[in-house]
């Protein structure tokens, strides 16, 4: 599946599809079946580039983030107000990274997307001009 979705325009990437769907159509029709009942949605998401198309693709960091913030919930249980449940969260993603260096980590990953971002969404993202 990754040649498809990390193919750089909509035409190889139906190329990459074509040699999917002919390797894995048989064992696997349910699935080929529903790509092509899909593509015209998928297609959009080729025009964004490639730094942009991991960010979309990856959630592996927020999904890691929710279940931390369930944890906490639940081990909780209940809270007096609303301020409480923000401390709780606040203090569940200081957690995190305690010492402060992941920092390093994170902007190395994400600086080519948020490059990317700000030169797509230019026009949503004012703060970007002001660098």
């Amino acid at each position: 599946m990754r040649p498809i979705y990390t193919a750089p325009t909509a035409a190889a990437a139906r190329d990459r599809f074509e040699e999917f769907a002919e390797r894995w159509g048989k064992p696997y029709p349910a699935i080929v079946r529903l790509w092509e009942n899909a593509w015209a949605e998928f297609i959009p998401f080729l025009d964004y580039d490639i730094e942009i198309r991991k960010v979309i693709c990856s959630t592996n960091a927020i999904e890691s983030l929710n279940a931390r913030y369930r944890r906490a919930i639940r081990a909780r249980g209940h809270f007096p107000n609303e301020q409480a449940a923000m401390k709780t969260l606040y203090l569940v993603t200081r957690s995190l990274d305690p010492k402060g260096t992941g920092q390093t980590r994170w902007t190395m990953r994400w600086k080519p997307a948020l490059n990317a971002f700000a030169i797509t969404f230019a026009d949503r993202m004012p703060a970007a001009e002001d660098r």
